[in-house]
C-alpha cells in the first residue's frame, strides 16, 4: 500500500478493465467517472466483453502480449496519478497486472473485484480467485459489493449488515487494504455503507441513506470505484471524504438514470447528470416533495392521531370496522387503477409509463388480491360518500388534468401509505408477540416495493415540477393536499361510522 499527499488540478487516472460496448460498465463507465470528477481518464483493455443492458454474451480475451504492451505504453510515457482495476477474467491477465502494480507503484490503486456484472452474466473464471487474492494486497481500497465480498471472505452473502461488516472487517485485515462495504444488495428500503480499515473495529466512516428508485444500476461499481481513485488523487490522502463525494455524485446519478432510456434492461446510471444544470446549483433549491411533505404535516399528524390508526397498530379495532375499511379500499382501488392506467398513458416518459403501468397491474394482483381474500369475494356495501369523493377526484385530476398535477394527486396514496405501514408495523410489533390480527395488511404496505415505488413516485412528481409553469406547480400542490385531506377522512370514517367521535375535515384543497 502507498500515500498520497500531492493536490492535483487534473489528475492522471488509469483504467484497467473490459468494454462495454453499450457504455454503461466497464473502462466506459471508469473513463465517464474520471471525467465527471475532474481526472484525465486513460484505459487498458483486458478483455473485449459483448454485453448490454440485459446480460453478458460473450467474453473474449486478447493475448496477455498485448495486455502487457498496453500497460507498457502509458505508465513508460504518462505519470500516473491513480490506478482502477476492474475485470480481469483470467489467471494470467490477474499475474500480469499483479506484475505490473508491483513495479511501477501507482500513489493510488483502488481494485474493484469484478466477478459478477450487474445484468447477469460471470466475468471472473472460477479458477482465477486464488490468482485474484494474490492482487488485493497491492490495493489502497477493494470495493466489492456484497456477493464479491463473500468470495473473498471465504463464506456465505451476508443477510444481515453486522454481517457484511464482519466479512469487511476479515477481508480487510488479511489483504491490508481499506474495504468499502457496499449494502447495494441488501433487501430493504436503504442503502448502508462503510469505509473499514486494517487493523480498526469500527468503520471509519458510515453511510445510510434511502435507495434510489430506479432499476438502471448498470455499472455503479465501476463509475463509483473509478470515482474515489479520482477524487483521492485530486485532493489528497483523505479517503473518508473521498468516499463521501463520491457516493453523493453517484446517487445522483442513480436519481437521473431513467432519463437516459438506455436498453431494455438494468440500464447506465447518468455520469454526468451535474453538467445538465450547470447554470442551476441545484444543492440550492429545494425538492417539490420536500415542500408538500411539510405542506401536509397536519394532516399527518391528525391521521397518526385517529382511532382507526391506533386500533389498527395494537389490534383492538374491532373485525366488523376493518372488514368495512378493507370493503370500502377495495372499491377505492378499482379507481385507484384506473387512474394509475391513465396516468401511464399520459406520462411523458417511458420510464414514468412503465412506472404507472405497472403501478395500476400491481393493484390488481396484489393489493385486491389481499384484500378479496380477507373479505372473501367481492365488496358487500355501497361505496361511501367519502368512497366516492375519493375516487372522482383521482379520475378527475388523472383524466382531465395534465399529467404532472395528476402524478401529484396520487402521490399522497404512494407516500402516506408507505411511511404509515413502516410506522403501524413497528407498533404493531411492539404491541406484543402474539400475531397481529392485521399483520399481513400493514406488512403490504412496509414492503422494500412499497417503498422503492414510493420513493420513484416522489421523484416522477419533483421531475415534472422542474419543467413545469408556476402554474401548474400551484395545481400540483392543490392536487396532493386535496388528496391528503381525503386519504384523513378515509382513514376516519370506519370508526366514525361505527358511533365514535364525529369527524370534520378543517380545510380542503381543491383542483381547479
Amino acid at each position: 500500500m502507498t500515500t498520497h499527499s500531492a493536490v492535483l488540478t487534473v489528475p492522471r487516472v488509469l483504467s484497467i478493465a473490459g468494454t462495454d460496448p453499450t457504455g454503461g460498465a466497464g473502462q466506459a463507465a471508469d473513463l465517464k467517472s474520471i471525467a465527471a470528477m475532474g481526472g484525465y481518464g486513460m484505459n487498458v483493455i483486458t478483455a473485449v466483453v459483448a454485453q448490454n443492458t440485459t446480460g453478458v454474451i460473450e467474453i473474449h480475451t486478447p493475448p496477455v502480449r498485448v495486455l502487457r504492451a498496453q500497460l507498457e505504453a502509458v505508465s513508460s510515457d504518462v505519470t500516473l496519478d491513480a490506478v482502477k482495476v476492474g475485470m480481469l477474467g483470467s489467471v494470467e491477465v490477474i499475474e500480469a497486472v499483479r506484475d505490473w502494480l508491483a513495479e511501477v507503484k501507482p500513489p493510488v490503486t483502488v481494485i474493484d473485484p469484478v466477478m459478477v456484472a450487474t445484468a447477469g452474466g460471470r466475468l471472473l473464471r472460477a479458477e482465477a480467485h486464488t490468482a485474484l487474492l494474490s492482487l488485493l494486497p497491492f490495493a489502497d481500497l477493494i470495493t466489492p459489493n456484497l456477493p464479491e465480498l463473500a468470495v473473498l471472505a471465504g463464506a456465505d452473502p451476508a443477510t444481515t449488515w453486522a454481517e457484511a461488516l464482519r466479512q469487511g472487517r476479515e477481508v480487510a485485515d488479511r489483504f491490508g487494504a481499506r474495504v468499502l462495504v457496499k449494502g447495494g444488495h441488501m433487501p430493504g428500503p436503504r442503502t448502508p455503507d462503510a469505509l473499514l480499515e486494517p487493523g480498526r473495529h469500527e468503520p471509519v466512516i458510515t453511510f445510510d441513506d434511502p435507495r434510489v428508485a430506479t432499476f438502471n444500476t448498470h455499472g455503479t461499481g465501476c463509475s463509483l470505484s473509478s470515482a474515489i481513485a479520482t477524487i483521492v488523487a485530486r485532493t489528497g490522502d483523505d479517503w473518508p471524504a473521498a468516499v463521501s463525494a463520491a457516493r453523493s455524485w453517484l446517487r445522483g446519478a442513480l436519481e437521473h438514470a431513467d432519463d437516459l432510456h438506455v436498453g431494455h434492461g438494468n440500464g447506465p446510471v447518468h455520469h454526468f447528470h451535474h453538467a445538465q444544470h450547470v447554470l442551476a446549483d441545484s444543492a440550492s433549491h429545494e425538492r417539490v416533495t420536500d415542500v408538500l411533505w411539510r405542506d401536509c404535516e397536519r394532516v399527518r399528524r391528525e391521521i397518526d392521531n385517529l382511532d382507526f390508526i391506533a386500533q389498527l397498530a395494537d389490534g383492538t379495532l374491532p373485525p366488523e370496522t376493518f372488514q368495512w375499511y378493507l370493503d370500502q379500499d377495495m372499491q377505492y382501488l378499482t379507481v385507484y387503477s384506473r387512474a394509475l392506467a391513465a396516468l401511464a398513458a399520459a406520462a411523458p416518459s417511458e420510464s414514468a409509463r412503465e412506472f404507472f403501468a405497472h403501478g395500476a397491474a400491481e393493484v390488481v394482483t396484489v393489493e385486491s388480491a389481499l384484500h378479496r381474500t380477507r373479505l372473501n369475494g367481492a365488496p358487500q356495501h355501497p361505496a361511501s360518500e367519502v368512497t366516492r369523493t375519493y375516487t372522482d377526484f383521482l379520475l378527475a385530476a388523472t383524466g382531465s388534468e395534465t399529467f404532472a398535477v395528476g402524478a401529484a394527486a396520487v402521490l399522497p396514496c404512494y407516500w402516506l401509505y408507505a411511511t404509515l405501514g413502516s410506522a403501524l408495523l413497528e407498533k404493531a410489533r411492539a404491541a406484543g408477540p402474539e400475531p397481529h390480527p392485521y399483520g399481513d395488511w400493514l406488512a403490504t404496505y412496509n414492503a422494500p416495493e412499497f417503498h422503492l415505488a414510493a420513493e420513484r413516485a416522489r421523484e416522477i412528481v419533483d421531475r415534472a415540477a422542474a419543467t413545469a409553469d408556476p402554474a401548474t406547480v400551484r395545481r400540483m400542490r392543490d392536487a396532493f393536499m386535496r388528496a391528503c385531506e381525503l386519504e384523513l377522512r378515509f382513514f376516519a370514517e370506519p370508526v366514525r361510522r361505527a358511533g365514535a367521535r364525529p369527524f370534520a375535515v378543517a380545510s380542503t384543497h381543491r383542483v381547479g
